[in-house]
């Protein structure tokens, strides 16, 4: 797959050129701001090529060219596959791979899933706030659900119906997991129950 410029429009084509057709986040698996990104360097870049003149051209045909290797190199990790990035101002042709991923365990991954796509930080701050607040509020809910049957009826009653709320909402934490933003969430949901049952044996017995 070849990176090249067309008419202003950055473009993606077959070895060799062939088969070219026009960046659209709709029919190719990139998000939408790196499809403006690449068009919006291709505007530039073909506006450097247009006004440039012998030996003064040296400072914006660099900045072009570097620009344009980091935004194959985004496409290439979207992609995941080997981007030939076309230099639009050299001609000349580099490839550029997908990045590797960081290595991660076998019980990490079958856990956790697959990990954050390439250049996009793991949200450690705001997942964790988003873990705690919903750790806090399933604490609270089982604790006075426990209390109030083992108050109300019995503690084997407050016993079984922890067990029958944490039976159900197991299999759901474990496909949320793998869902970028609601595995947080599913995190502090765990976390919450296993606090929780602390609370509910000693409320029981």
């Amino acid at each position: 797959m070849e990176l090249r410029i067309r008419e202003g429009r950055a473009v993606l084509a077959g070895p060799g050129g062939e088969s070219a057709s026009e960046v659209d986040p709709h029919s190719l698996a990139i998000g939408s701001d790196l499809a403006q990104a690449l068009h919006e360097w291709a505007r530039v870049a073909s506006a450097v090529g247009s006004t440039a003149r012998p030996g003064e051209s040296g400072a914006a045909a660099s900045v072009v060219s570097r620009r344009g290797r980091q935004l194959a190199l985004r496409v290439a990790a979207a992609m995941g596959t080997s981007v030939r990035f076309v230099d639009p101002v050299s001609g000349d042709g580099v490839i550029i791979d997908p990045p590797k991923p960081a290595p991660r365990s076998e019980l990490a991954r079958r856990l956790f899933g697959v990990p954050d796509p390439a250049g996009e930080p793991t949200p450690w701050l705001t997942g964790l706030t988003i873990s705690a607040f919903v750790a806090s509020v399933v604490v609270v809910a089982m604790l006075a659900l426990a209390n109030t049957l083992a108050r109300e009826t019995n503690g084997w009653l407050a016993l079984l119906a922890s067990v029958v709320v944490t039976g159900g909402i197991t299999p759901s934490l474990w496909l949320a997991r793998r869902v970028a933003i609601v595995r947080w969430a599913s995190f502090g949901a765990a976390a919450g129950i296993v606090i929780a049952w602390i609370g509910v044996l000693i409320v029981v017995f």
